[in-house]
């Protein structure tokens, strides 16, 4: 691998020195525009779950089946895909804090639109104008964090926002629970506008100005090529489980985007101003960390889709209960962020993924033993635990991505940390959700083995069932309840199998963990040393 030192322009390399001799372009006075910042991130990502526990109430009010009302969530994911490589040479050209506050304006207009959608068409158009903005605003956050805050604080500046990409998700179903029971469904988008409106002033008075670079022309070739490659994966992965992982439509989208890819690398290692500079992969920091952002992602998600799932399908919990049953856990990530942070910059990431890591998969592996009949209180212990483990296994790793990136360079790596967070996790629900489909129907065939008459057990509870509801009709229903406990149990032991795969797969991270650099100020101790 060649020297990440020498991957920077030579008459760039004293601008970085400079930059971290002082600190940062801000110094001491990061804490507030960290701050502002992070509202349009919370904002983005508390839209991306708080909109899932309205579907079915969309689909009511519209009149539509499931197949259609995905497409609320299948077209705000293809295009939030297919606008982040695009991010980098935007910021580069029109400035970041011009860029942030552009995204945060088409994020609510597109909330606007959404909340007076007269039609189901209407809604997922606007939608997509919602994901213009939605998939601009994190990477433009990243790259702006990077530039104020000084090398050594960049840990708890991470901690803090990390309250947005942990906590957030979390708690998007409770306050999209509250609001489609109590308020109306469409105060999901309604509640943007003056959150956006808060943000983008606080944004022109206390972001200070980013300088627009010279990016040079738009790079046509890569842009092309990531837009077909993005948008064909994650439709296949968005749909594959539906139209069938070998149906024709899926294996052509598969083609075209693994084609598409090939096509975006050699163009951008090629081209003099690439879309996304994938040279950052130079930077063994860089890599090892998108590594394991990939298996967190996976086993972050693994949580937040198939447990509610459990509660809401198994349990009967309404959408509010999930939500507040998931809070404490929630609330835990938050509260430690900052401490993580703050660790962060002392010992660096490496001891403190690596302890994340471990306790990742031990709480994912708890979740193994979900049943008809586990208590809730259990179910929310395992969450909280759950909540320490994701800040330890997720938030150092996110900095560490991009802590050795050169200033220039950050916009471009934060937009390539983006697409592998939103491709990791839509790669892990569709496969983790296919094996799902496979594990019930194995699960469902081997339960069904014991209805049959011989069974002198199963005769026993029919009878028992019919005595209780009243002769030839009571056995009728006594078969169907079984039946359904049946089905039932199939899907939990289900859902605990993919579990133990996660469980599993979470074990890979340490590689890549044990292989992250450690911290500025290790660094810092290490030099010393050697001078003296």
């Amino acid at each position: 691998m060649s020297d990440p030192a020498r991957a920077i322009p030579a008459e760039k390399a004293p601008d970085r020195r400079a930059d971290e001799a002082r600190g940062g372009e801000l110094g001491a006075r990061w804490v507030a525009p960290v701050l502002v910042a992070l509202i349009g991130a919370f904002m983005a990502i508390l839209d991306s779950s708080i909109v899932n526990v309205a579907l079915p109430t969309i689909m009511n009010v519209f009149g539509v089946d499931t197949s259609g009302v995905e497409w609320v969530s299948t077209a705000y994911l293809l295009a939030l895909g297919v606008v982040v490589p695009f991010t980098g040479w935007l910021g580069d050209t029109l400035g970041y804090k011009r860029l942030y506050i552009l995204s945060m304006a088409a994020f609510m207009g597109g909330s606007l639109l959404c909340s007076v959608s007269l039609s189901l068409n209407f809604l997922i158009f606007a939608r997509v104008v919602q994901a213009v903005g939605g998939g601009m605003i994190m990477p433009t956050m990243m790259a702006m964090v990077y530039r104020m805050v000084p090398r050594t604080k960049v840990g708890s500046a991470m901690g803090v926002l990390g309250v947005a990409l942990l906590v957030a998700p979390a708690l998007g179903p409770t306050l999209g629970g509250y609001l489609v029971e109590y308020v109306d469904w469409r105060w999901i988008f309604t509640i943007n506008l003056p959150i956006g409106v808060v943000g983008i002033v606080l944004a022109w008075f206390v972001l200070p100005e980013f300088g627009s670079a010279n990016p040079g022309r738009l790079d046509v070739g890569g842009a092309v090529t990531s837009t077909v490659a993005l948008f064909c994966l994650l439709l296949a992965l968005s749909k594959g489980a539906d139209w069938g992982w070998g149906a024709e439509s899926t294996v052509m989208l598969l083609f075209v985007s693994l084609v598409g890819a090939v096509l975006f690398v050699y163009i951008e290692l090629t081209a003099r101003s690439p879309l996304l500079d994938l040279r950052v992969f130079r930077y063994t920091s860089f890599t090892m960390a998108n590594l394991m952002i990939v298996v967190t992602t996976v086993g972050m998600y693994a949580g937040l889709f198939y447990l509610p799932l459990f509660l809401q399908n198994i349990r009967d919990l309404g959408a509010l209960e999930t939500g507040l049953l998931m809070m404490p856990g929630a609330l835990l990530s938050g509260m430690m962020m900052p401490v993580v942070g703050r660790l962060y910059d002392r010992i660096g990431a490496r001891p403190l993924v690596v302890v994340g890591v471990v306790l990742l998969m031990v709480t994912t592996y708890l979740f193994h033993n979900l049943s008809l009949t586990t208590a809730t209180s259990t179910v929310m212990f395992w969450v909280m635990i759950r909540g320490i483990a994701m800040p330890l296994a997720n938030m150092p790793a996110q900095t560490a991505a991009l802590v050795d990136i050169p200033n220039e360079l950050v916009g471009r790596a934060s937009s390539v940390t983006n697409i592998i967070n939103r491709v990791s996790g839509s790669f892990g629900i569709a496969v983790l959700t296919s094996i799902l489909t496979t594990r019930q129907t194995i699960h469902a065939a081997h339960f069904s083995w014991a209805l049959n008459d011989a069974n002198p057990a199963l005769a026993a509870t029919v009878d028992r069932l019919s005595a209780l509801s009243g002769g030839e009709r009571g056995a009728g229903f006594a078969m169907a309840y079984i039946q359904e406990l049946l089905l039932k149990n199939a899907f939990v032991s289900a859902i605990d199998d993919i579990f133990i795969i996660t469980s599993l797969f979470t074990i890979v991270a340490l590689v890549p963990a044990l292989l992250l650099k450690e911290g500025i100020r290790g660094k810092a101790r290490g030099s010393a040393a050697a001078a003296e």
